[in-house]
């Protein structure tokens, strides 16, 4: 039985009192706590960044997507705009994400399996055919082969007739949680900043409406951390993308505007929302008082939410739409800008388009039937919300001294500091699940016996010998000596101090693949072996 005296805390450790009231805020002797909040749309933006938030407009519902071939997920890309959806996310086979073509050995068996497989420009096609690039955005969750991706995309639009100051949408590429969090990287951390960086820099001059990187909270939640670990740690690491590319030459003001964040949503609600609200107010400080950032765009934290993937259970898996939908609320009523839904046979498989669907429709639900989007920050006031956004934040700075006294998240990620934080709240949360401490319906309490019996989306191995033949017939068509020589103009540029982008490009648009080119960097930088 539960001790109903027993202390009650969120996720991330902080007590919650049983009662909260104007005691409890930790700045009430300031007075007036609208001047201290700002208004929606104001300084420092605790209430959103917009005036009127969802009100006269909902977030973009962008469903990640991404399977078998460039042609499989091509189709389910328009069933989802069909249904609803107003923004695009595509997700990337692990070869693709590590920058191997089909035909690697280590590609073998992988293949399409976790997102699509994308080698070619002829992938990158067939992946937008008919897909209107100058009105739908498109976010990548791609990494360490993100410069690769974004230049194919921006080559296809251009053949489609879209100028790439036309395009708009997000590329991950965000390295150094790779290095705490999920292993999706190729090259050490110090050549990974330096294309981060000229990435930036391309895209201010190239491709002005792109999103350069969105740094990801997402992966190091998944990978165990606490709410306030999210936080400190992703911002942490956008502290030193900012430093890297402010060191590189680069005005602030030209780039931080394209930067963008990428946060988890979990089941602990109220946290949640205290996560997000505090995340806005942070950057606000972090943009003026540690960067002297001077363009009101600098100063705002644009976020995407996805709710979380580590939530999701195998036994039992109806339970995941609730799940889902108390998450995304969570988000709504935070002031995401953009939401992916899970679906909730995912804890099994890639999502079944069935399960594709009633995730979209949780978000029009939300968005359309709830309510809860007719005025911004709706929990704005309440005692206990601003007392936990104060307490999340106040936590979260801790870390971001813990880190900068380390010398910053580059100087962090090599001593493991983050990596054992995170390994320690796993282990934790784990525990508690085993010890029955904390419940997961139909996990450790109200379970089932009765067999779980669910469709579940398979890749059939058709899918990646047809793949390699597509990618055997490109090679075979293209001028061999030409690519050849365009990588060797890459691995110049990679080896002195030029953009590596537009040699990148060029090889590309020789009809390079995207393993080559990777080759071609790891010829110069190496790869990266975790000590």
């Amino acid at each position: 039985m539960v001790d109903p005296k027993a202390s009650k805390r969120t996720d991330s450790g902080i007590e919650v009192q049983p009662l909260y009231d104007s005691a409890s805020l930790t700045h009430a002797e300031d007075g007036d706590l609208t001047a201290r909040l700002g208004a929606p749309g104001q300084a420092p933006y605790t209430r959103g960044i917009y005036p009127t938030m969802h009100r006269d407009r909902l977030w973009t519902m962008r469903q990640y997507a991404g399977f078998g071939s460039a042609a499989d997920t091509n189709q389910r890309f328009k069933f989802l705009l069909e249904a609803g959806q107003t923004g695009l996310s595509c997700a990337f086979d692990l070869p693709t994400q590590m920058g191997y073509d089909s035909d690697h050995p280590r590609a073998a068996g992988e293949v399409g399996k976790v997102g699509v497989a994308i080698d070619s420009l002829d992938d990158m096609r067939t992946l937008l055919a008919d897909l209107p690039l100058d009105k739908v955005t498109t976010s990548m969750t791609i990494n360490s082969t993100a410069a690769i991706l974004l230049l194919m995309y921006e080559l296809v639009a251009q053949e489609r007739g879209v100028p790439a100051s036309e395009i708009s949408g997000t590329i991950q590429n965000d390295l150094l949680k790779e290095y705490i969090a999920r292993g999706t990287y190729v090259y050490p951390p110090r050549p990974s900043m330096r294309i981060i960086t000229d990435i930036f820099a391309y895209c201010a001059k190239n491709v002005p409406k792109w999103n350069t990187i969105s740094i990801s909270g997402y992966h190091i939640r998944e990978a165990g951390s606490t709410a306030v670990q999210e936080l400190a740690f992703t911002l942490a690491n956008a502290i030193a993308y900012v430093q890297a590319a402010v060191d590189a030459g680069l005005d602030v003001d030209a780039f931080a505007p394209r930067l963008s964040f990428f946060w988890n949503g979990h089941n602990n609600f109220f946290e949640e929302v205290a996560k997000f609200r505090a995340s806005r107010r942070m950057w606000y400080r972090i943009m003026t008082e540690r960067f002297g950032a001077k363009n009101p765009a600098s100063h705002l934290m644009r976020f995407h939410t996805q709710t979380g993937g580590a939530t999701l259970t195998a036994q039992q898996p109806l339970n995941n739409v609730v799940r889902v939908a108390v998450q995304s609320m969570a988000a709504v009523m935070g002031g995401t800008q953009s939401l992916h839904t899970n679906g909730y046979d995912e804890a099994l498989g890639l999502p079944t388009q069935e399960a594709a669907r009633i995730a979209l429709r949780t978000q029009q639900i939300i968005g359309y039937e709830s309510g809860i989007t007719d005025t911004p920050d709706p929990l704005a006031g309440s005692y206990y919300v601003e007392s936990l956004t104060d307490e999340v934040e106040r936590l979260a700075w801790e870390y971001i001294e813990r880190v900068d006294a380390m010398g910053g998240a580059v100087n962090g990620i090599e001593a493991g500091f983050q990596m054992d934080e995170i390994d320690e709240a796993a282990y934790s949360y784990t525990k508690s699940i085993d010890d029955n401490t904390r419940t997961i319906v139909g996990v450790n309490k109200f379970t089932s016996d009765e067999a779980t019996d669910m469709p579940v989306l398979k890749i059939d191995a058709e899918r990646e010998r047809s793949q390699v033949a597509r990618l055997t017939e490109f090679k075979a068509k293209r001028d061999a000596a030409a690519v050849a020589a365009r990588l060797e103009d890459l691995r110049v540029a990679a080896r002195g101090s030029d953009n590596v982008l537009y040699p990148m490009k060029a090889a590309l648009q020789a009809n390079a693949t995207l393993g080559e080119v990777s080759d071609a960097l790891r010829d110069v930088f190496g790869v990266h072996r975790p000590g």
